[in-house]
């Protein structure tokens, strides 16, 4: 049976669409319009500002241009990467961005069929146990120079990660609303698994070269299962979210895991290990400076030929390699996301999975409730942040 969708606000996509199209006029979405209310709640908007439609940005815009990768994400003037790492993760998996953008194909511009095109998109975000399709018009803010003021992809007529970002904008109520998060949140939205956050001991993993290594196992069986990974470098006390570290890596800031290597080397007659994690900053810089940064020495021990036979390639704009005991000496926190088929995990008929939608208010008038679970009962569903999770603005 096919999955149930809610639509957000009760908007329907394909009649919105039907109807655009048999007025011959371009979608204007009255619960998201294009005004500094669906920009900010608390900054002013910046002299300039305007919306346009990616026809009034480029001559031929596309939904995608040469498929969907993470060179396609290049976080904007808000403090989202929280945001942008996440799907970036996602964009590597095309199991899972299908199901955030649907009908993707029919979505897409034709410049053969004009006249089939409304200025209307769709999205979905996976909402307290269902997915949620969202309804954006195409309207989007530039800054006064012309570019995307916030997500945008390097190609310029590229424009599924600025409407993505729109229609999660609206979810959350406003562009601002997404300034600061998690990226447990994110990674929940996006894919409807199931999140877990972990907090990294620095002192032992470094000190513990077994505890690093199985670790290391942890993190390369996640990546093997297609679970999406980021992580991050919680602020101590006195120290400021964007301040970077003589290494280069940024402080409060989302990165996205997109590799995890273990390799051999043959180094002076002996066989050395090599515990190696691609990452990508969704500011699309390779900041990072130390071993196996780029142009390192570490990398004259290989030939080209070796570093593509054992997967030590960059794919995209902003991705570098870190040794893993490097790794973990600068690293806080890891966030992993699996993807969960229930059915796989237990017999029905020992099993049953109970939803329940609907708010629990609690007044001066309310009477005390409480929850009892059922023998046999899973309940999943989404969470707050945990004591000690902290969010990512960078």
């Amino acid at each position: 049976m096919p999955e149930q969708v809610n639509q957000f606000q009760g908007q329907s996509f394909h009649k919105l669409r039907r109807a655009c199209l048999r007025r011959g006029a371009l979608f204007q979405d009255p619960l998201f319009p294009a005004t500094p209310q669906s920009l900010f709640y608390r900054r002013k908007s910046p002299p300039g500002l305007t919306w346009k439609r990616p026809r009034e940005i480029c001559k031929d815009p596309r939904l995608f241009v040469d498929g969907i990768s993470t060179r396609d994400l290049h976080q904007g003037s808000l403090g989202n990467c929280w945001m942008v790492a996440a799907i970036s993760c996602l964009a590597s998996e095309p199991s899972l961005w299908k199901k955030v953008i649907p009908d993707h194909v029919d979505q897409e511009w034709n410049p053969k069929r004009p006249n089939l095109y409304a200025g209307i998109f769709h999205f979905r975000f996976w909402r307290l146990g269902r997915w949620t399709d969202v309804v954006v018009d195409d309207r989007l803010p530039v800054s006064s120079d012309g570019v995307l003021l916030f997500c945008r992809s390097a190609t310029p007529r590229e424009f599924w990660s600025a409407l993505l970002e729109k229609a999660y904008a609206k979810l959350n109520g406003c562009y601002e609303a997404l300034e600061g998060g998690n990226t447990t949140e994110a990674l929940i939205d996006f894919t409807g698994g199931v999140s877990e956050p972990l907090s990294l001991d620095r002192e032992a993993l470094s000190q513990h070269s077994d505890q690093r290594r199985a670790f290391f196992q942890t993190l390369a069986k996640a990546h093997e299962r297609k679970a999406l990974i980021t992580c991050s470098i919680r602020p101590a006390e006195g120290e400021t979210v964007e301040s970077v570290l003589d290494c280069g890596l940024v402080r409060g800031h989302a990165y996205g895991i997109t590799a995890v290597r273990k390799m051999r080397l043959a180094e002076m007659g002996w066989m050395s290990r090599l515990f190696m994690v691609r990452m990508r900053n969704p500011w699309g810089t390779t900041d990072w400076t130390g071993a196996w940064s780029q142009g390192s020495q570490e990398w004259h021990q290989m030939s080209r030929a070796e570093r593509e036979k054992m997967g030590l390639i960059v794919r995209d704009v902003g991705e570098f390699w870190i040794d893993f005991e490097d790794f973990c000496q600068y690293f806080t926190d890891v966030v992993v996301c699996r993807m969960v088929e229930s059915s796989l995990l237990w017999p029905s008929s020992h099993w049953r999975e109970v939803r329940c939608y609907g708010e629990w208010a609690s007044g001066p008038n309310s009477p005390p409730s409480t929850v009892y679970p059922s023998n046999n009962t899973l309940s999943l569903g989404k969470t707050n942040a945990k004591p000690g999770e902290t969010k990512q603005r960078g």
